[in-house]
């Protein structure tokens, strides 16, 4: 297990407003962990999915940005490998990356891959020395079955910010977006839009962008556009998809700060 340092700064209390509208504290992502059981039934997780869905926040309510994090998980051998990659914004500038390897407790069931992956995300956001103010998921938000992703879920336990940005489409119809990028139509399912079908680059395959906590559908395709820099995928959850790959790679994880290049 890959020892993680606590990162005193996620216990501040964040004084901005945005529109008037306090910002609450954000949650340590050590208490994060305990608001509620992982060793659960894939039933019981459903059940949970359900009620925590209740603290879910759709409206934009983010104080200044000044950090953005992107997370992404991997695996092997019976386990999970978590890594956060730090941004500064709006620059885009690489600061910290922190990784964490935790033994899997919970199956692969489509839908219920936030209990099989957050609690080592969480574990590798501990190791951070700045807390971000925004958190690029590599999974769905809102676009889900019980609209309740894993970046739903992630920043429900953390009072955090979130975007969920998928590669893939797992539920809801929609018409193809202009070829030019930053076109975007709707993500609908049973009448209700739960996501965006977002052209990040012309002409490739759209990516699926959809509410996480805190943000609006609206900013969130603005925050992914602004993070894209010629690739399809966003650069904050680009960035850490090969950052935990080179973990995955390594016997212990590799740190980097000071916007060294992966």
């Amino acid at each position: 297990m890959w020892p993680t340092a606590p990162c005193q700064t996620w216990r501040r209390l964040d004084d901005t407003s945005w529109n008037g509208t306090r910002v609450t504290r954000v949650r340590d992502p050590q208490e994060a962990l305990l608001l509620h059981r992982w060793d659960v039934t894939p039933a019981e997780a459903r059940a949970l999915q359900l009620e925590w869905r209740a603290r879910l926040e759709r409206r934009h309510r983010i104080g200044r940005i000044r950090r953005v994090a992107g997370a992404d998980v991997a695996f092997d051998s019976g386990q999970a490998i978590a890594g956060i990659v730090l941004f500064s914004y709006p620059d885009w500038k690489e600061l910290e990356c922190a990784a964490a390897r935790r033994p899997l407790t919970f199956p692969y069931v489509p839908g219920l891959l936030s209990f099989r992956e957050i609690p080592a995300i969480l574990a590798a956001l501990a190791g951070l020395r700045e807390v971000p103010d925004v958190i690029f998921c590599d999974g769905q938000g809102y676009a889900h079955p019980r609209r309740f992703g894993l970046a739903c879920h992630l920043g429900v336990l953390l009072d955090l910010p979130t975007i969920g940005c998928a590669k893939s489409r797992l539920i809801g119809e929609y018409r193809e977006p202009g070829p030019q990028a930053g076109a975007w139509t709707p993500l609908l399912h049973q009448g209700e839009r739960i996501g965006a079908v977002l052209r990040t680059r012309a002409g490739a395959r759209p990516m699926y962008i959809s509410c996480g906590h805190r943000v609006s559908l609206e900013r969130a395709v603005e925050l992914v556009m602004e993070s894209c820099d010629g690739p399809r995928v966003p650069r904050p959850t680009r960035r850490a998809d090969r950052y935990v790959a080179e973990c995955k790679r390594a016997a212990r994880p590799v740190s980097r700060t000071h916007s060294e290049t992966l």
